[in-house]
């Protein structure tokens, strides 16, 4: 038999061929299995099968990851309790980096009374309502072992944002019709029953909060309420309940510093904004206010406790059509102070008492007197202007019998009737000391002079 000879780089060019063709061969393999992988992973249908205790999460730019409400088995259609999907989503984002928990538009999604805890692993947890969220419709409707003082808790939470387009809705209508409101009785008294309203949202001992952009109405309390929190920026909310709503503060903080609440809408029965004992370092600007109550620090001292309240600034807001403008209220035999508060730019339009000091708050009209009550001094009140409604004075400085009143000053205030060709009451004073650095409309006469004020400096907060 013949041998077959080749040369060396014949052989050489056949060993590359065979080579090539078998490095091809393999790069084509691997692409078609990693394709039929992929188709049949698609053709899996998910349509019947229950969310897994924590779904993937969808990624929302380089940094977020998405947890829809949804995807834990929210169904969002007003009547289905949806509150089990929400506290599975918020613990499952509570525990990731950076996340946002989503309640998605075109849903309503109903809860039940619930707390939601931290503190997160979360840095920057987002909470975003572009649906709509409720609770239960009525007291009749709200489970019996569970607290009708409150709806939604967030307790322990430390850099959060609650933001959206959507809304929040109180559904407190039933609630108000309560046989114990107010406006219930004769004269505005109360009637007995049960009286328990819930609080719309509640933030507890929580810090570094971010509340902007979200609509809440007709919550069967306050709409919004902060306590022993640190850091809260409140902006763009537009808050909406009727005139005769009881009790329906739009935002209320208490024990509460360093707060920014900016550029909101509010109307409601109460007041729009509430500052209560222990707060200071607090900032408000640009609000549209009323009709309400007005914007008002307490009331304070009441069951003769003790409250301070200072660094207050208010300012560049319209008040309208409401009970009362800027206002500080204190009950008698009360202790503490209320000192630094600044009242500046500020219009009004047809409001009763658009400027008010009342040390004699007393719901029932029949409290005693008592010799301690909350000192006020350092109280600023610069450019004020618009109207008032002349059922009560343009303003009105009562303060204690046994605690004046100190260190009130008043500039450019101009207060004109709405109505005209009605009688007008002057401005009242009563133990009140303070200065017009600029001449009033109406005049303020009866302040006195501050040189014969005498105030004791250990009844100061300090």
């Amino acid at each position: 038999m013949a041998k077959l000879t080749m040369p060396f780089h014949q052989v050489l060019l056949l060993l590359f061929f065979i080579f090539s063709c078998l490095f091809f061969v393999t790069i084509q393999s691997r692409h078609h299995y990693g394709h039929s992988e992929q188709e049949q992973f698609h053709i899996v249908s998910h349509v019947s099968l229950p969310p897994s205790l924590a779904p993937e999460a969808a990624v929302a730019g380089p940094s977020y990851s998405v947890f829809n409400v949804l995807d834990f088995g929210a169904v969002g259609d007003r009547v289905t309790d949806d509150t089990q999907a929400f506290k599975l989503a918020w613990d499952t984002a509570c525990q990731i980096k950076s996340a946002v928990l989503l309640v998605p538009d075109g849903y309503s999604f109903m809860l039940q009374s619930t707390i939601f805890s931290g503190p997160c692993k979360t840095v920057g947890l987002v909470f975003r309502i572009d649906g709509t969220i409720m609770p239960p419709d009525g007291p009749d409707s709200w489970p019996r072992n569970i607290s009708k003082r409150q709806w939604l808790v967030f307790y322990r939470i430390n850099g959060m944002s609650m933001q959206g387009a959507g809304l929040v809705d109180g559904k407190g209508e039933n609630w108000w019709n309560l046989p114990c409101k107010p406006h219930k009785g004769v004269n505005g008294t109360t009637m007995p029953g049960p009286c328990d309203s819930p609080v719309a949202i509640r933030f507890f001992m929580s810090s570094n909060l971010t509340i902007k952009g979200l609509k809440i109405k007709n919550s069967p309390q306050f709409h919004f309420r902060f306590d022993a929190c640190h850091g809260v920026r409140v902006e763009s909310l537009t808050i909406k309940a009727p005139a005769q709503s009881p009790n329906t503060d739009g935002i209320h903080i208490e024990n509460t510093n360093n707060v920014q609440i900016y550029n909101s809408i509010i109307s409601n029965g109460d007041d729009c904004i509430s500052i209560g004992a222990g707060c200071y370092d607090v900032d408000i600007n640009n609000i549209t206010c009323g009709p309400s109550h007005g914007i008002s620090i307490g009331s304070l001292g009441i069951n003769k406790s003790r409250a301070c309240v200072s660094n207050i600034s208010v300012s560049d807001s319209v008040i309208q059509h409401s009970n009362n403008g800027i206002r500080i209220k204190t009950w008698q035999g009360g202790s503490g102070c209320v000192s630094k508060v600044e009242f500046s730019n500020i219009h009004m339009e047809a409001v009763r008492n658009p400027i008010i000091i009342d040390q004699y708050y007393c719901l029932t009209k029949n409290c005693s007197n008592q010799t301690s009550a909350v000192v006020i001094n350092d109280i600023s009140y610069s450019n004020i202007k618009g109207s008032f409604d002349v059922r009560s004075p343009p303003m009105s400085f009562a303060c204690s019998d046994s605690i004046p009143c100190t260190n009130l000053k008043l500039t450019q205030v101009e207060l004109l009737p709405a109505a005209k060709g009605r009688t007008v009451a002057n401005p009242f004073c009563w133990n009140a000391y303070g200065t017009v650095l600029k001449q009033t409309i109406p005049p303020v006469y009866c302040l006195m002079e501050e040189t014969n004020a005498t105030i004791d400096n250990t009844l100061l907060c300090g």
